[in-house]
């Protein structure tokens, strides 16, 4: 029975496929039968699951089979655009988003004018990006609109002309680390040793402890490093991850070193390792360094209201020890990220609440640094207005209330994603995370810049 049914689907397909009819029915430039238009709608589909779950490389090899068995869909080449943007290919993103606009002509979703404003935006086209940012705020429905933040964009369009306004920028300002410490894969989150020549930075290169990669963003696994500058070449080298207990098969990145260098705050994350005992998220924890000056085992901090079942991560500290800062998602279901504080109360930690809305937005707050005295708090977000995803603000801790954030405006920020500020008043040095965009695709490198005759904004 079954076979007489495959031969009945067999003889269907080639009746429809060279029949007269079905030859007058179809486009004059297309070849598409209606079994690879269907295998398309199957693949896409697949796609779109894995997309759902993050896992990118995945999604974007069924949609480009799409594509093959159905060149015209305007579909899959409006998936594959989504998912070169998530991965930060912002070239091929608008290649794709362009495509996806030509094949579908009438029956384009709306939300490719979206797609092509953010691949604009992020690429400095910020005239363009407008244009596009707008015609989705007219074409698509008003709720997948405010969903998307459009408005949102549109005023960090505006702000970033502002601020490209103000005249030239001294480009010696800011310049990115030479020598191994930037690699290609993604580098970031510098921890700075005092005065010392060397450095922790986090990496997901692929020489990561184990080898392992995310089963979702299907990127290596983070592992913290260590470099030093090397006076005679002017660049970082020896760039090591062979660092001890410091670094599992899972996700590690340290996070603060306390000024004697004997003690330290980590995050780590080994639940997709498979190892018995894992953590229940990224957990922060504490390190501390043995009689050898080797880092012992990292211990996860045993409070409630620091480490959840959620993300925590990104910690920084004054310099007594006593205050520290991270960043949760524990409330994802109605923001994105915050920064919480706690205090210490003894040997142990007090109860972290977070930090006022007018710091947390419902957009992203990440990647705090605190200076030492406790006066100043660094971080980076995308919920206050900005040049384009996340730009780095400073607020003024009053002593019992906080000031208003602050743009550090252009020259720090600019319209793609900064994070992971460290300032050092004695260097008159600041250290960001930022993209390097090369060709159609890009990473995240460190960059330094020259904080000479800055100044702490008073509000």
């Amino acid at each position: 029975m079954k076979n007489w049914i495959r031969i009945v689907a067999v003889f269907t397909v080639l009746l429809f496929t060279n029949s007269s009819a079905f030859s007058m029915a179809a486009p004059p430039d297309s070849t598409t039968t209606i079994v690879d238009k269907a295998s398309a709608a199957y693949l896409i589909e697949e796609g779109r699951t894995l997309y759902a779950k993050g896992r990118m490389k995945d999604a974007l090899i069924k949609f480009r089979q799409a594509s093959v068995k159905d060149a015209n869909s305007w579909k899959a080449s409006f998936w594959i655009s989504k998912c070169h943007y998530r991965m930060d290919n912002f070239g091929y993103a608008l290649k794709y988003a362009l495509t996806s606009a030509d094949q579908g002509g009438d029956k384009i979703d709306d939300e490719v004018y979206f797609i092509l404003g953010t691949c604009y935006h992020r690429l400095g086209n910020i005239d363009t990006a407008i244009i596009n940012f707008q015609k989705a705020k007219d074409l698509l429905p008003k709720r997948r609109a405010l969903d998307l933040r459009v408005d949102h964009n549109i005023a960090e369009c505006e702000f970033a002309l502002s601020e490209m306004a103000k005249g030239d920028v001294d480009s010696t300002m800011k310049s990115r680390l030479q020598g191994t410490i930037n690699s290609g894969y993604d580098d970031y989150n510098i921890v700075l040793l005092g005065n010392l020549p060397s450095m922790y930075f986090t990496s997901r290169r692929s020489n990561t402890t184990g080898g392992g990669l995310n089963p979702d963003d299907q990127r290596y696994f983070e592992d913290t490093y260590r470099c030093t500058y090397d006076e005679e070449l002017k660049e970082w080298g020896d760039a090591t991850n062979e660092l001890g207990k410091l670094n599992s098969e899972g996700f590690d990145a340290l996070n603060y070193v306390s000024p004697d260098g004997l003690s330290g705050i980590m995050t780590l994350n080994t639940t997709v390792t498979g190892e018995k005992k894992t953590t229940r998220g990224s957990d922060l924890c504490e390190i501390k360094k043995n009689n050898k000056g080797t880092w012992n085992t990292p211990k996860i901090i045993k409070n409630k209201t620091i480490n959840t079942s959620y993300f925590e991560g990104s910690a920084t500290l004054t310099a007594d020890g006593n205050t520290m800062y991270f960043v949760t998602d524990r409330k994802g279901e109605k923001k994105s990220t915050d920064i919480y504080v706690v205090q210490r109360e003894g040997k142990a930690w007090g109860d972290a609440e977070p930090l006022p809305e007018s710091i947390n937005t419902v957009g992203r707050e990440t990647t705090p640094f605190i200076t030492p005295d406790g006066r100043y708090l660094f971080f980076s977000s995308n919920g206050h207005l900005g040049m384009g995803g996340l730009d780095i603000y400073v607020v003024e801790n009053k002593g019992g209330e906080w000031g208003t954030p602050v743009n550090l405006g252009i020259g720090i920020n600019t319209v793609n994603n900064d994070s992971h500020f460290v300032y050092s008043a004695e260097q008159k040095k600041a250290f960001i995370s930022g993209y390097e965009i090369v060709g159609e695709k890009s990473s995240i490198d460190i960059y330094e810049i020259d904080m000479t005759g800055f100044e702490f904004p008073s509000n």
